[in-house]
Parts: C-alpha cells; sequence; structure tokens
C-alpha cells in the first residue's frame, strides 16, 4: 500500500489579498532571473515573507542531478557544476530526480563561511582532494533567496550575494585552493526604511524595486484577516479551495518562461526607455536593461509575444524608482517621478496629481 506524502500548508500565493506590485515584480523575476532580484522595502506585517514563501511553493518542480549538492540542471550545461560536467564529458549517465524549488533564509547573522561554503584546506593538502562544504549559495542554487532586513546586513555580505546574483557563480579561494559552483537564484531582500537606508549603489544593483504599505482599506483589512483566520483554522481545506487558481497560475508560468524567448521589443520603444532613463538622470544602463528584460517577461505572463507601450508603463517605476538620486528637499514620490517622465517621452497625458 503505497502512502501519499503530506502536503506542505503554505499560505497560496493566489490567496494574497492585495500588493499586487510585489507579487507582480516577483512572478517577472520568476519568468527571467536574470532581472536581477527585487527589493521590497515597506512596512512590517504587510505580508513580505508571507507571500516569498507562498512563490516558492507555487513554482513547479525543477529536474535536478540527485547525487550534486548544487542541484544542477541535468541537461543545460550552464547550469551544471564543473563535476557534474565532467561526468557527463566522461560519458556517465546522471542520477535525475524531481523537487521542489527552495527558498533559503539567510540569517542576519550568517558569517561569510556560512554563506559562500569552506574548502577544508587540511584536507585538500593532505589527501589532494578539493574538499569543499557547501553554504547558502549552494543551496539556494535554481531557487529564491531571501534577506529579511537586507539594509540590516553587512555591507560586504550584501556585495557577495549581489555579484553572485549578478554572474551566476559563487567562487571561494582559500590558500591557492580555489572552488567554483553555479549560484543562480533569483534574489529576494526585504527591510523597513524606518530601520536604515541601503546605500545608493547597493540598491541599485537589486532589479526591481517595490514600496508595500499597511492595507488602509478597512474592508480589505477584514478580508486579508478572514482568509489568514481561514487558513490557519483549516489549512487543507482552504488549500483544496485555491489549487485550480494555483494549478492555472503555474502553467502560467511554465507557459511563460517557454515563450520568453520568442518576446520581441521595438527598436524604437527601446530607444524610449533609454531617453526616459537619460531624462531621470539615472548613472549607468542598468536600469535601461532591467526595464527592457521586465517589459518582456511581463508580455510572455500575459501570453503575448509583442512588447506595448502599456507594458513599460506598468514595469518602469519597478525597475527605475530606486535608482534616482535622493533630493532630501525633494517630496515627490519618486514612482510618480518616473511616471511623469515616461508620459512626456512617450507623449501621453501626465498624470494630474502625485496619487493619480
Amino acid at each position: 500500500m503505497s502512502t501519499v506524502a503530506p502536503r506542505r500548508s503554505v499560505f497560496p500565493f493566489t490567496a494574497i489579498v492585495g500588493q499586487d506590485e510585489m507579487k507582480l515584480a516577483l512572478l517577472l523575476n520568476v519568468i527571467d532571473p536574470k532581472i536581477g532580484g527585487v527589493m521590497i522595502m515597506g512596512d512590517r506585517g504587510t505580508g513580505k515573507s508571507t507571500t516569498i514563501r507562498a512563490l516558492a511553493d507555487l513554482l513547479p518542480e525543477i529536474e535536478v542531478v540527485a547525487d550534486d549538492p548544487f542541484s544542477s540542471h541535468p541537461s543545460d550545461p550552464e547550469m551544471m557544476s564543473n563535476d557534474v560536467r565532467e561526468r557527463l564529458t566522461q560519458g556517465e549517465t546522471l542520477p535525475v530526480a524531481k523537487r521542489k524549488v527552495i527558498m533559503v533564509d539567510l540569517p542576519l547573522g550568517a558569517t561569510e563561511d556560512r554563506v559562500c561554503g569552506t574548502i577544508d584546506i587540511e584536507k585538500a593538502l593532505s589527501e589532494g582532494v578539493k574538499a569543499f562544504e557547501s553554504g547558502l549559495l549552494a543551496k539556494a542554487n535554481r531557487g529564491i533567496l531571501y534577506v529579511d532586513e537586507v539594509n540590516l546586513l553587512d555591507d560586504h555580505l550584501v556585495d557577495v550575494l549581489l555579484d553572485s546574483a549578478a554572474s551566476g557563480w559563487n567562487t571561494v579561494e582559500r590558500e591557492g585552493v580555489s572552488i567554483r559552483h553555479p549560484a543562480r537564484f533569483v534574489l529576494v531582500g526585504s527591510g523597513n526604511p524606518e530601520e536604515g537606508e541601503l546605500r545608493p549603489q547597493l540598491l541599485d544593483r537589486f532589479g526591481m524595486s517595490v514600496e508595500v504599505r499597511t492595507v488602509r482599506d478597512p474592508k480589505q483589512r477584514v478580508q486579508v484577516v478572514e482568509e489568514r483566520s481561514a487558513f490557519d483554522n483549516k489549512p487543507l481545506d482552504f488549500l483544496d479551495k485555491y489549487q485550480v487558481e494555483q494549478d492555472g497560475l503555474q502553467q502560467k508560468l511554465v507557459d511563460a518562461q517557454t515563450r520568453l524567448e520568442s518576446v520581441t521589443l521595438d527598436y524604437d520603444l527601446r530607444v524610449q526607455i533609454s531617453q526616459v532613463c537619460s531624462s531621470l538622470d539615472i548613472d549607468g544602463l542598468r536600469g535601461d536593461i532591467v526595464t527592457n528584460r521586465a517589459a518582456s517577461a511581463l508580455t510572455a505572463l500575459e501570453g503575448r509575444n509583442e512588447v506595448t507601450v502599456e507594458d513599460i508603463q506598468r514595469v518602469l517605476p519597478l525597475c527605475l524608482r530606486h535608482r534616482l538620486r535622493k533630493d532630501p528637499l525633494e517630496s515627490i514620490d519618486s514612482g510618480y517621478k518616473v511616471t511623469k517622465t515616461f508620459c512626456q517621452v512617450f507623449g501621453l497625458p501626465e498624470p494630474d496629481s502625485e496619487g493619480a
């Protein structure tokens, strides 16, 4: 008699009320991890960690090399560790397994060794083998790495995380011994601005930025409380209620990942995106690149092949607001400023007021 593994009780992504910007940014990064992650800043108790755990649970299972500590892809050389690639070259048949996408929580007190992994030098020198104890970056490969209170994390560690997220690789060197392994993950950072700002040069390295606020509408607040209570009281019944929506969104993500390669972004629209970045006086070209990627991912998510002006308008504030130079005397909302400049460049009517 076969036994069915018990389902994990994780609050379903499709049941989360509001916070549409945060949900959209996370979904786009899953479709195209090269967007570069999401920085979520906002009030305490706004469902940041609940949403990220729900996203990890929503994602379809992935194929991995069963005995590889880095969750290497069984057929894509770009996502293989050097050992797996070597075994494949030698004609070995790799054992393949399926597993859920992993979400790794990075604790605030984590050391660099815990994050990057360590090399056993004694073993390397005495036995001539590279004995590597993998860290959190290895565990997060092909998954989600979540850093709560990222603004309180040591700047050096944030640099290491962002470097790995950008390059897709983690390199550990000690006493002339070097180990390199794949570290491709969706980096999600969250924090409360009251507890300290992130340095602008680090903030710029995050692909997208989202500002979340506590829901003010009383009816929506009641809806959030009721949904949470229903889940806590009867989690399996609650999961069953949303199963069809969850399956539908999961399939939508899989289709979007497949469609992404065929999405086209017109040259004139790319020029206008760069014009917006230039008008806003944004340093570097990261804003241009991320906006192009995010707009394409949104188009793929909605089942289309050509990026429209509306797609660009939806993702632009998420991609650029955190790259603007901060003027302490300016009270205008950064998202509004991005939208206003977008309307000027694209020849659309400007929003009436900051709240529009």
